[in-house]
């Protein structure tokens, strides 16, 4: 047999295993992804020729192990504890640092010390307490996020009941991890949802941008009601909504939000009704949601007017009762 027979044979037999392989993988199409995570459900879109669920779950259960507060083996839950600690978890760390930027950014209206006063108010992992001025006064002495320093993975807390609460940039950073893990499959069209946070990349099935719904801030603590205020067309972005129109309870005739003002330790209580922040990352997205519905909407829009890469859609009552988005 000739060498160029031997060539050809070669060549085909790659070939052959090239399409094999290709078919056993499948064809690209979009695939979704569905399951629980961070007490929320998460819902993921993506074209890809494989189904990519184990990763996410993986992905997601790294996240969990380092920043849930309602896991006990958790890297977050193992600093509650500990009034010193050197932590190695480069996610609690990465996310710890952010947190402190976007605390420094915001002049402490994002501050993940508020944990005991959100468990105080019963929006945590503990039930409410029955809430009085010493009550504060003793949740203002833990509340604050230069009482807790990092040096080199090191914490140190200048209070030993001082205690994280991370729920307000944990989703949004679990929602970046995902889009990152996708992205680094080469998927370039997706949309990544946690709990409300979302990133979207490319088109969406339809070959167009992913038209995102932001719900109408009507009280609706079971989530029942899913009347959209509008809907937005967007790609490669990252975006979250806070507001507190879901999460509250009533008592003694008494609305209590879960927003929670690290500077007076007490709920909030204000014109904005729903933040939604567009940003290159979900973590920011997120986190700054959450101050914006602490600041109100003059202090938010005094935010977004020294930050111009920051976009934020703002659904707000008037003085008249009107409600107004913009």
């Amino acid at each position: 047999m000739k060498k160029w027979h031997y060539l050809f044979l070669a060549f085909l037999a790659i070939g052959t295993v090239i399409i094999l392989s290709e078919s056993k993988q499948g064809k690209p199409e979009y695939r979704t992804a569905q399951g629980l995570v961070f007490g929320t459900r998460y819902n993921i879109t993506y074209l890809y020729n494989a189904d990519l669920q184990p990763d996410i779950d993986y992905t997601l259960a790294l996240v969990d192990s380092a920043l849930s507060m309602f896991n006990p083996e958790s890297t977050i839950s193992a600093v509650n504890s500990s009034e010193s600690i050197q932590v190695t978890d480069t996610m609690f760390l990465k996310v710890f640092r952010r947190a402190m930027e976007i605390s420094r950014m915001t002049n402490g209206a994002f501050d993940i010390t508020v944990a005991p006063a959100v468990n105080a108010w019963g929006f945590g992992f503990k039930h409410s307490e029955n809430i009085s001025q010493s009550t504060i006064d003793s949740l203002l002495e833990i509340t604050g996020y230069w009482k807790i320093h990092e040096h080199d993975g090191l914490i140190t807390k200048d209070d030993p009941r001082i205690m994280l609460d991370c729920s307000a940039i944990a989703k949004g950073f679990g929602t970046d991890m995902v889009a990152d893990m996708l992205r680094s499959k080469g998927i370039c069209d997706f949309m990544v949802e946690v709990g409300g946070e979302i990133v979207v990349s490319g088109q969406n099935p339809k070959g167009k941008l992913w038209n995102i719904g932001i719900s109408k801030p009507v009280d609706d603590s079971l989530s029942v009601n899913n009347e959209l205020q509008t809907v937005i067309p967007v790609t490669d972005i990252a975006m979250a909504t806070s507001g507190n129109y879901r999460n509250f309870y009533v008592k003694d005739g008494r609305k209590y939000a879960h927003t929670i003002d690290p500077h007076t330790c007490t709920p909030v209580s204000h014109s904005l009704l729903s933040a939604t922040v567009f940003a290159s990352d979900c973590a920011t997205a997120d986190a700054l949601a959450t101050s914006m519905m602490v600041m109100g909407l003059d202090s938010a829009q005094a935010l977004l007017a020294r930050h111009p890469e920051i976009r934020a859609y703002f659904i707000y009552q008037s003085p008249d009762g009107t409600i107004i988005a913009q």
